[in-house]
């Protein structure tokens, strides 16, 4: 008996069965796509919740600094009638040298006449500057000198000397009034506060006040903090010169010595160094110092120019080369990166029509990296022109009241000056002030930042 193989026929599918079937699978799908769907949606409300978060803290901020910092570039002041009377400023002709008078009886001479000059009693010609702009004031004389700060009478002084014409003449001079007087007029301080806390008596808050009212008192724009020094015996008088001059020199020097020593070695390590362990290990370093903290390159300033190679303290040449040290590996990293984007086939067309290695670099590969070599470098100038800790550390934090006039000159530095203002005890002054100052450092490193976009844009080259 035999079996022969037979096939099972296919059993027909109940339509409701196929159609229940289908219904699952299109729910499955929907049931997916709803999930993709939901997790892209709560992607994007996360990414765009970050970059709202982000911008609110910026306003923020920003909002924060420009609202402390505008007000301090505004500050009390009075425009006085100042007449340097010769009954007071009884000092002479300033001397001539006279023929056969030996230029040591000459200079003798001078000093005299300058010593004269100096016991002048010059806060009386601003007390009367104030009583002829309101003869009403003659009866509070001894609580008008209060009003202004200490080096006006000096400026004053300086004039006369400078031009001894002026004896006997009436001028117009802008009087600035005094820190205390201007924290006062400016509502900086309660004026709720019990009078062993405040720092004017009562007779004067009450004089600037009716002096306020009257006009004689007014709020003018405030050129001091661009034209001046720091200082201490007259804070109404402090300013950002000698900082921002301490700056720029450290920028220059950091411009002059950081981006051609960067951008020559990115060079030739990116397209003439052989890879070797050799280049390997140097190129690790040089990641590994851009990641060291900036208080390291401090020390190590302090140690190499200051301790070993005897360089001037608190100069901005000290400065400029602690900061290009720091600023070296940002500028060969990114300029690395720059060459590494243009193409491989640029130079493989330039080496198959006969241009030397060195040509193919500087005539093709180069000029197209330049937008991002400029970038790099203009980063990294402006990081370090926002560094502090090893500015500290060479002594750059050191009180100077003065403009430096060269490189080798003790100077300041602007986030320096922010760092002692802010601790100054006239904290109610500084407050502003230090604000004022930051908002000066940010506009130059926006500066900077804007330059180095529009350097990109200009001359940026599509391929």
């Amino acid at each position: 008996m035999s079996t022969s193989n037979t096939t099972p026929v296919d059993q027909p599918i109940d339509p409701s069965v196929a159609a229940e079937q289908r219904e699952k699978r299109r729910k499955t799908i929907q049931s997916s796509l709803a999930r993709r769907h939901r997790k892209e949606k709560t992607f994007r409300v996360m990414g765009l919740s970050a970059v709202l978060a982000g911008l609110f803290f910026v306003v923020v901020l920003f909002g924060s600094i420009l609202g402390k910092g505008l007000p301090a570039f505004w500050q009390s002041s009075m425009s006085l009638p100042i007449h340097f009377d010769p009954a007071i400023v009884n000092i002479g002709p300033k001397p001539k040298q006279a023929a056969g008078e030996s230029q040591a009886q000459f200079e003798q001479r001078m000093v005299d006449w300058q010593m004269q000059v100096g016991l002048v009693d010059w806060d009386a010609l601003i007390v009367n500057g104030m009583i002829a702009k309101d003869s009403k004031l003659e009866s509070q004389r001894d609580e008008l000198g209060y009003l202004y700060t200490s080096s006006e009478a000096y400026r004053l002084r300086d004039m006369v000397l400078n031009n001894p014409a002026l004896v006997g003449q009436t001028k117009d001079v802008k009087i600035l009034a005094d820190a205390n007087v201007d924290v006062w007029l400016a509502g900086n301080i309660d004026r709720d506060l019990p009078d062993e806390q405040q720092q004017l008596s009562p007779e004067v808050r009450q004089l600037a006040d009716d002096m306020k009212a009257s006009g004689i008192i007014e709020s003018s724009f405030n050129t001091n903090i661009f034209t001046s020094p720091d200082s201490r015996s007259s804070p109404a008088t402090s300013g950002l010169a000698g900082a921002f001059m301490g700056s720029l020199f450290m920028m220059l020097i950091v411009i002059f010595i950081s981006i051609p020593i960067g951008v020559a070695s990115a060079i030739y390590l990116e397209e003439f160094a052989p890879k070797n362990w050799i280049t390997d290990v140097v190129e690790v370093n040089i990641n590994n110092l851009a990641a060291v903290p900036s208080i390291v390159f401090g020390l190590l300033g302090a140690a190499i120019f200051i301790g070993w190679m005897h360089l001037p303290l608190s100069a901005p040449l000290v400065g400029g080369l602690v900061l290009s040290l720091m600023t070296l590996p940002t500028v060969i990293i990114t300029t690395r990166a720059s060459l590494k984007a243009v193409p491989p086939s640029i130079r493989q067309a330039a080496l198959g029509l006969g241009a030397s290695r060195l040509q193919t670099v500087f005539h093709h590969v180069l000029p197209l990296a330049l937008p991002g070599i400029l970038t790099g470098a203009i980063i990294g100038v402006a990081q370090a022109l926002g560094e502090t800790a090893p500015l500290l550390l060479i002594g750059m934090s050191a009180f100077v009241a003065s403009v430096p006039a060269s490189p080798f000159d003790q100077s300041t530095a602007l986030p320096v000056q922010i760092f002692l203002w802010q601790g100054n005890e006239l904290r109610n002054f500084f407050e502003g002030r230090t604000a004022a100052a930051i908002i000066v450092l940010l506009a130059m490193m926006i500066s900077l930042n804007s330059l180095a976009i529009w350097l990109r844009k200009k001359f940026e080259v599509r391929w």
